[in-house]
C-alpha cells in the first residue's frame, strides 16, 4: 500500500516543515512570510512592503498577493501595488529610510520589488539611486526583474541583468521554484550585509513552473563572511551621506562584500565533478536547467561525469561574479563551456578571472572554439543543441584509459548518434492552421479599435495590440506610457495629416498621460482613444491601481488643454445625470463611434475619445460573484434566415460566432457558454438575429449514475518511474487545460513522488495556444528541468486540435513512442471572424499527428461532444480526456491521487470526477458509453441527410414547393433535368454540374425577399430550434431594417437596423400567406434595386444555363461547373450582397471566356473559391 501524503492547498504558504507543492509565483508570495518568521526567530521584530508593476512573467504575482493580502498582513507585510515601476522602486527605497530618523515602527523593514523587464529600465534612475544610498541593516531590498526573453508576451525580447549592473546591483539567478525561495532569502541576507539592493531573476521556466519544494525552516543555514573585514562605518544606509561617499562605498566596499558572502555561503557549487576533469561546464538559472536537460539526453549523471572528465558548476550570483571559487573550479580543466542564455555574463568575467593565470583553461561560450557561433545571444537555448555541442567535444578530448571511462564514451557515442538522428529526421511540418491570440468573445476592443475607412492608427500596450493582426488599420506601436509620442516626430516629415492612438486605461494611469501632455504641447494632429475597460485585462484583469473614472479622466484631458473630449460608451444611461465630466463633455452610444471619429479627424490638434465599456473576461467573472449586471437578452441566429455571408463577423469581430454546417451551406450560430452578451453581432446586415429575452441556455442534462449498471473499471498498467516520465498538455488558453497539469502535479505530491511543470502560454489567456510540459519522477532531485526536450516526450494529451496538430508540440514527439491522444473536436480560430469561406483543416491536422507519432499511437476521440452528452458542460471536455488517457496506462500514477487532487483542488468537484471516469469508462467500452451518451431515442434529425442526386433535386423541389408553389418547383426541375440528360450523354460518369445547378439555380429561385424571411422567423423549425436551445419563460425580439421605411447610414450606405416586439411574428405570419404576390405587380417588395436584381440574377442563370447545354464539350466541362457554381459566392442582403454580386459578376465573365474558348487542357480545373479569390 501507497504511503501518501496528507494535502492541503494552503500549505504552501503555511506550511513549516517537509515538502509543499507550488508555482514559482506562489514561492514569492510565501518568500516575505519565511523571512519575517525568520527574523522573529532572532528577537527581530520586522516588518515587509511589497510594491511594483505587473507583467509577463510576474503578471500573476500582484493578483496572487492580493488573495493573499489577509495572510501577508498577519505577517506584518503590506502589498501597496505601484502606479508604475520606479515609482514603486523609489518607494521601496522610502522603507529603507524608515529608521533612520528614529521613527521607525520596526527594527526594519525588507522590501520586494517587481516589475517586467522594460519596468527595469524605465525605473534605472529610482535603482540606481536606491542602490547608491544603501539598505536598513535589518531590512534589505530584493528587486524581481521579470524577462521574457523570447518575447512570448513582450513587445521586446528582454534581458535585464545588463541594466543591474548599471546600477551595480547583485543579482541572483535561480534555476527552479526551490531556489527562488532559497535565493530569496539569501538575497535579503546579502542585501543587509551589503547594504545592497539584490537582484532575481525571475524568467518564464522558473518563476511560472511549479513543483515539490523544501519548505523546512532550517533548510537555508545564512552564514556571515569570516574574511571580510567591514568598514567601521558600516555598509548600510544613513543621514547624513553624500554622493561621492555612496559612490566611493559602493565601489570600494559593497561589491566585495557581495562577493564575499557568495563566497561564504558557498552559492557557487559543483554538481558534478571527475578525479581528472578535463572540460567544465559552467551555468546559471534557465540556462542551468537547458544544460543538465541536455545532460539528461545523453544520460550523463554524476558517476557518468566521472567516466567523463567531466565537471558542471552552477553560479548562483552572476554579477559580480565571485572570483575564488569559479578560479577553483577552473584548475586543471583544458576547457570551459559557459552556457548562457541571451548576452554572455558570467563569460567576460571568468575571462578576466583567468587571464593572467598560468596553463588556463580555453573558454567558449557566445563563440567555439573558431569564434563562429554557438550559443548565440538572439532567440533561445536549445537542450538539444547544447547535448550535442557538449558531446563532440567530450568524445574528441577524452581518451578511453579505465573500464569506467571506456564504457561511459561507448555509452555517450550511443546517445548522441541517437539524439543526432531524432533530431535530423524531425521535419517540421507546413502548419495547415495555428491558434494565435484573439480578442475575447464579446471584447471592448472588437468595437473600440475600429476606425473610419481611409484612417490610420498605432496601437500601444495591452490586449489591442492584438489588434494589428486584425485588418483594422492598425499598424505600429511604442513601448509602454509612449502610446502618441512617436507621432509627435512622425507628424512633421509624414503626408499623413492625422493618426489614432489606441491607449488602455491602465497604461494611461501608468505614465500615459505624459505622451497625452507632449502630444497637446508639440500642437500635433491626433486622436487618442483611451480604452477604459475597467481592468488591466492582459495580465489577468487585475483592478487599476488607483482611483480612475470616465469623468475623472475628462477632466484631467482638458486641463492637459485637450481640444474636443467625448466619450463613447455600450451603455450611454449609465452617464446620465453624471455631474463629474469636464465641461461641455459629450456621451455617445458606440453605435455612433464611427461618425464621432470621422468628425474628430477633422479637428485640428489633439482630440481625445474615451471609450468606456468593461472587460469581457471580468464581466464573465464579475456576473459568476453576483457583481455585475447580467441582462437577460441572449443573441439566436435563424439558421433558415441566415446567408453564412459573415457580416455578422466583420461587425463583430467575435469569436462566439462560429460556423455552422447545414445541408444548405454554411450558416452562423452563436456559441452561447463563450458569448458575453456584448450583442454586436446583431448589428450584422442581416435580419437572421433574434433576441431572447429571459431565455437560459439549455444544458443538456448530466447522465444519471443511478440508472447505470457499468461494471467496475480495471486498473490499466502504470507507466514505470525508471526516468523521469513526460507529458505534454495542449489546449487553449482560457478553457482550464492549465489545470490537467496542476492536478497531476498535486496528485504525484500527494503520492511523494517529485514533478515538474512549466506552462507555455505567452498570450494564451486570449485564446491563443497552452502546452504544458510535465515531469513526473520517483524523487524531486531527477527532475534537473520542468521543461521536455525535443523528442522527450512520452505522452500527450491533446486537448486542441489545433495546437496538438502544430510544430512546438509536435517538435516533442518521439515517432514510434510517444503515445497521443487527441480531442478530434474542431474549435474554430479567431481566423474565421474576418474569412467567411475559412474551413477547419481536420483531416490535415489528424494526418501531420499520425504520420508525426505513427498511426498506431495515436487515438482521436470527441471528447467535447461525448463530455456535453455526458456531464452537461463542454468544460468537463479536458477531465474527460484525462480520464481516457488515464485508463489507456499513460499517466504514472493512482486514480485515487487524481481524484484526490481534483477534491483539494475544491473547483466542480463533482462534475469533474464524473467527466474522469466517464472519460475512463470510455477508454475501456467507448461503444457501451456512445450508447449511453446518444441513445438511439434521442438521435432526432430534422431532415434526412442529402445520400444521392436524386435526394438532393427532390429535397430543393420540396423546398421550392414551400417557398412558393408548385410550378415554381416544375421550373426548377425541368432546367435541371435538361442539364442532367446532357450531361449524362456527354460524360457518364460525371454529375457533378447537374449537382452544381441543382444547388445553386436553388439558391438564386429561393432567394430571401421580405416573404420568405417572414415564412422563416413563423416556422414549426424555427421555434422547435429555440425550444431546443432555451429554457424558461422567455420572450423575442427582432432586429430588422424593413426597406420600405429604414433610413441609411450616411457613410455606410447600410440600412440602420430597429428592433421590433412580439407583434412583428405575428405581422410576419400574416405577410407570408402573401408570398402569391412574389414578382408581381402588386408585390410592393419587388419594386426595390435588390428584388430586381435578384429577379436579375435568375434571369442570368437560365440564360447560362441555356448557353452550357448548347456550347458544352468535353474540353470545358470543368469551367462549365465552376460556371454553375457562381451563385455559392452571392450571400448576405442589401448592400453585402450586392458587393458579392460584383465580384461574382466579374469571375463569370472571366470564366464564360475561357468557356467559349473550349480549351481541352485540364490545367484549369480549379476550386470556384479559387477562381473567385
Amino acid at each position: 500500500m501507497m504511503e501518501k501524503r496528507q494535502v492541503s492547498l494552503q500549505d504552501k504558504y503555511i506550511l513549516e516543515e517537509g515538502r509543499a507543492f507550488m508555482t514559482g509565483i506562489q514561492a514569492l508570495v510565501r518568500l516575505p512570510m519565511v523571512q519575517r518568521r525568520l527574523d522573529q526567530s532572532k528577537g527581530w521584530d520586522t516588518g515587509g512592503f511589497i510594491s511594483g508593476y505587473r507583467g509577463s512573467p510576474l503578471g500573476a504575482l500582484d493578483q496572487q498577493l492580493v488573495l493573499n493580502r489577509k495572510l501577508l498582513e498577519e505577517h506584518h507585510v503590506r502589498f501597496n501595488p505601484g502606479v508604475n515601476e520606479d515609482l514603486a522602486a523609489t518607494s521601496i527605497w522610502g522603507t529603507q529610510q524608515a529608521e533612520l530618523h528614529g521613527q521607525g515602527r520596526y527594527d526594519g523593514v525588507f522590501g520586494l520589488w517587481y516589475g517586467k523587464g522594460p519596468g527595469v529600465d524605465r525605473s534605472g534612475d529610482a535603482l540606481r539611486h536606491a542602490n547608491l544610498a544603501g539598505t536598513s541593516a535589518r531590512g534589505g531590498v530584493l528587486a524581481l526583474m521579470g524577462d521574457d526573453h523570447t518575447c512570448e508576451s513582450s513587445t521586446t525580447c528582454h534581458q535585464s541583468e545588463f541594466a543591474m549592473m548599471d546600477a551595480m546591483i547583485p543579482v541572483f539567478n535561480p534555476a527552479g521554484v526551490q531556489e527562488i525561495l532559497d535565493f530569496g532569502l539569501y538575497g535579503w541576507a546579502l542585501s543587509r550585509f551589503s547594504g545592497c539592493w539584490v537582484g532575481l531573476k525571475c524568467i518564464h521556466d522558473t518563476v511560472e513552473s511549479t513543483a515539490t519544494v523544501d519548505v523546512s525552516s532550517d533548510r537555508c543555514e545564512i552564514l556571515l563572511p569570516q574574511d571580510y573585514t567591514m568598514p567601521p562605518e558600516g555598509l548600510n544606509i544613513r543621514w547624513p551621506d553624500t554622493p561621492h561617499e555612496q559612490e566611493a562605498r559602493l565601489h570600494e566596499h559593497k561589491l566585495v562584500a557581495a562577493r564575499a558572502f557568495v563566497r561564504a555561503n558557498r552559492l557557487n557549487r559543483i554538481l558534478m565533478d571527475a578525479p581528472q576533469a578535463k572540460i567544465g561546464i559552467i551555468s546559471t538559472g534557465k540556462a542551468l536547467l537547458d544544460t543538465r536537460l541536455a545532460l539528461d539526453e545523453l544520460g550523463i549523471g554524476p558517476e557518468e561525469a566521472k567516466g567523463l572528465g567531466l565537471r558542471l558548476m552552477q553560479i548562483a550570483m552572476p554579477w559580480p561574479l565571485e572570483p575564488e571559487g569559479v578560479k577553483e573550479f577552473s584548475r586543471g580543466l583544458d576547457l570551459i563551456m559557459v552556457v548562457e542564455e541571451k548576452r554572455g555574463l558570467i563569460e567576460p568575467q571568468l575571462k578576466d578571472f583567468l587571464y593572467h593565470t598560468a596553463d588556463a583553461p580555453q573558454v567558449i561560450g557566445k563563440q567555439d572554439e573558431k569564434g563562429n557561433w554557438l550559443f548565440p545571444s538572439a532567440g533561445a537555448l536549445d537542450p538539444n543543441h547544447i547535448a550535442l555541442s557538449l558531446a563532440e567535444r567530450v568524445l574528441a578530448k577524452s581518451s578511453a584509459g579505465t573500464s569506467l571511462e571506456k564504457d561511459a564514451l561507448a555509452k555517450l557515442r550511443d546517445r548522441e548518434a541517437r539524439l543526432r538522428h531524432r533530431i535530423e529526421s524531425t521535419e517540421k511540418i507546413e502548419e495547415s492552421l495555428s491558434r494565435l491570440p484573439y480578442f475575447c468573445a464579446g471584447c471592448p476592443h472588437n468595437s473600440s479599435t475600429v476606425v473610419p475607412e481611409g484612417s490610420h492608427a498605432y496601437a500601444g500596450i495591452g490586449c489591442h495590440y492584438m489588434a494589428q493582426w486584425m485588418d483594422r488599420s492598425t499598424a505600429g506601436f511604442t513601448h509602454m506610457g509612449a502610446e502618441g509620442a512617436n507621432w509627435v516626430g512622425e507628424s512633421f516629415f509624414s503626408k499623413r495629416e492625422h493618426v489614432f492612438q489606441n491607449i488602455g486605461d491602465g497604461t494611461y494611469f501608468h505614465s500615459g498621460l505624459l505622451a497625452i501632455r507632449s502630444a497637446i504641447a508639440a500642437n500635433v494632429n491626433v486622436t487618442f482613444k483611451i480604452l477604459f475597460n475597467d481592468a488591466v485585462a492582459m495580465t489577468g484583469g487585475q483592478p487599476m491601481d488607483g482611483p480612475l473614472t470616465v469623468p475623472r479622466i475628462t477632466q484631467q484631458v482638458r486641463a492637459e488643454g485637450a481640444g474636443e473630449v467625448v466619450v463613447v460608451t455600450d451603455d450611454p444611461e449609465r452617464y446620465s445625470g453624471e455631474q463629474g465630466f469636464a465641461s461641455g463633455i459629450k456621451v455617445y452610444d458606440r453605435k455612433e463611434l464611427d461618425q464621432v471619429q470621422r468628425r474628430l479627424r477633422e479637428i485640428p490638434g489633439v482630440t481625445v475619445l474615451v471609450y468606456e465599456q468593461t472587460c469581457a473576461a471580468e464581466k464573465r467573472r464579475r456576473r459568476k460573484r453576483g457583481r455585475f449586471p447580467d441582462p437577460p437578452r441572449r443573441i439566436f441566429i435563424n439558421q433558415d434566415v441566415c446567408e453564412g455571408c459573415g457580416d455578422c463577423g466583420v461587425k463583430s469581430n467575435c469569436v462566439a460566432v462560429l460556423p455552422l454546417e447545414t445541408e444548405l451551406g454554411r450558416k452562423r450560430m452563436v456559441d452561447q457558454s463563450a458569448c458575453n452578451k456584448d450583442y454586436s453581432c446583431a448589428n450584422g446586415l442581416c435580419p437572421s438575429f433574434v433576441s431572447v429575452i429571459g431565455g437560459k441556455p439549455r444544458k443538456a442534462k448530466a447522465v444519471s449514475q443511478e440508472s447505470l449498471s457499468f461494471p467496475d473499471l480495471p486498473a490499466p498498467e502504470l507507466p514505470k518511474l525508471d526516468k523521469s516520465y513526460n507529458i505534454v498538455i495542449t489546449g487553449v488558453g482560457g478553457t482550464g487545460v492549465i489545470t490537467i497539469g496542476a492536478l497531476l502535479g498535486m496528485a504525484a505530491h500527494i503520492e511523494k513522488k517529485g514533478c515538474g511543470i512549466l506552462d507555455m502560454i505567452g498570450l494564451a489567456q486570449k485564446g491563443g495556444a497552452v502546452l504544458s510540459h510535465l515531469r513526473i519522477a520517483e524523487n524531486q532531485d531527477e527532475i534537473h528541468s520542468p521543461r521536455i526536450a525535443g523528442g522527450g516526450a512520452d505522452a500527450i494529451i491533446g486537448c486542441d486540435l489545433v495546437v496538438s496538430g502544430g510544430n512546438k508540440t509536435l517538435e516533442l514527439v518521439n515517432a514510434g513512442h510517444t503515445k497521443m491522444v487527441v480531442n478530434s473536436h474542431e474549435m474554430i480560430t479567431g481566423d474565421f471572424t474576418r474569412d467567411a469561406n475559412m474551413v477547419f483543416p481536420l483531416l490535415e491536422l489528424k494526418k501531420a499527428i499520425a504520420e508525426t507519432a505513427g498511426s498506431d499511437n495515436v487515438e482521436f476521440i470527441n471528447s467535447q461532444r461525448l463530455a456535453t452528452a455526458l456531464i452537461g458542460d463542454s468544460i468537463a471536455s479536458n477531465l474527460f480526456l484525462l480520464g481516457y488517457a488515464f485508463q489507456h496506462g499513460l499517466i504514472p500514477l493512482e486514480a485515487s491521487s487524481i481524484e484526490e487532487a481534483i477534491r483539494i483542488n475544491a473547483i466542480a468537484v463533482d462534475q469533474n470526477l464524473q467527466a474522469f471516469l466517464w472519460g475512463r469508462r470510455a477508454a475501456h467500452d467507448l461503444q457501451q458509453v456512445n450508447r449511453v451518451a446518444f441513445p438511439q431515442t434521442e438521435r432526432v434529425q430534422e431532415t434526412k441527410p442529402i445520400q444521392s442526386l436524386d435526394d438532393l433535386i427532390e429535397d430543393r423541389s420540396r423546398r421550392l414547393v414551400l417557398y412558393q408553389n408548385q410550378a415554381y418547383a416544375d421550373r426548377y426541375r425541368k432546367k435541371v433535368e435538361e442539364v442532367r440528360t446532357l450531361e449524362k450523354a456527354l460524360k457518364p460518369e460525371e454529375t457533378r454540374l447537374t449537382e452544381a445547378v441543382s444547388r445553386y439555380y436553388f439558391k438564386l429561385l429561393a432567394y430571401k425577399d421580405e416573404y420568405e424571411v417572414a415564412r422563416m422567423h413563423t416556422s414549426p423549425e424555427f421555434r422547435s430550434r429555440l425550444e431546443n436551445q432555451f429554457e424558461g419563460n422567455y420572450s423575442l425580439k427582432l432586429h430588422l431594417a424593413p426597406p420600405l421605411w429604414s433610413k441609411r447610414d450616411p457613410h455606410s450606405g447600410e440600412p440602420v437596423k430597429s428592433t421590433y416586439g412580439a407583434w412583428m411574428f405575428g405581422a410576419m405570419k400574416i405577410l407570408s400567406k402573401f408570398k402569391f404576390l412574389r414578382g408581381s405587380s402588386f408585390d410592393i417588395f419587388g419594386y426595390s434595386s435588390e428584388r430586381r436584381m435578384e429577379r436579375r440574377l435568375i434571369r442570368e442563370y437560365e440564360e447560362l444555363l441555356e448557353e452550357l447545354i448548347s456550347g458544352l464539350k468535353p474540353g470545358n466541362y470543368a469551367t462549365a461547373v465552376q460556371l454553375a457554381e457562381i451563385p455559392e459566392q452571392i450571400r448576405g442582403f442589401d448592400v453585402v450582397k450586392k458587393r458579392h454580386v460584383e465580384v461574382a459578376e466579374k469571375n463569370r465573365q472571366e470564366l464564360l471566356e475561357r468557356f467559349r474558348t473550349v480549351e481541352d487542357n485540364i490545367s484549369h480545373q480549379q476550386p470556384v473559391e479559387e477562381v473567385i479569390n
